[in-house]
């Protein structure tokens, strides 16, 4: 039986660590966190915000993820839009899901990132 998602993967191109960490280490707020010794010489980042993990590999062919992606919960996502636009992140507003307010944007190697906030509505 399946009890919670562990991480999500996405692939980076080889040599984008640097980039990485910067976008989702000081853009993001995440804690990058050490690999597996056998896993570290592969390359690419692991990252925590909370119970969240996204793991960056290596791919030597990377192409990024443009439809897939990772949906991250966010809280006061208008000041996140804010945080992540005032650091020249491209933030596309999306008020298609019902019941939410969420954005879309990219890290630094081209893969779509979603990021959501549940909108509580007023009982009446």
């Amino acid at each position: 039986m399946l009890s919670a998602v562990d991480h999500v993967q996405l692939a980076a191109p080889p040599g984008s660590e640097d980039a990485l960490r910067a976008y989702y280490v000081d853009i993001l707020g995440m804690t990058e966190i050490p690999k597996p010794p056998a896993l570290a010489a592969r390359g690419g980042c692991w990252f925590r915000a909370g119970a969240v993990q996204l793991h960056l590999g290596i791919e030597p062919d990377f192409s990024p993820a443009k439809k897939a992606h990772p949906g991250l919960r966010v809280t006061g996502i208008e000041a996140y839009a804010a945080r992540l636009a005032a650091r020249g992140v491209v933030v596309i507003w999306d008020d298609s899901l019902p019941g939410h307010r969420r954005f879309y944007s990219e890290d630094p190697v081209g893969n779509r990132l979603e990021f959501l906030e549940p909108v509580l509505s007023r009982q009446r």
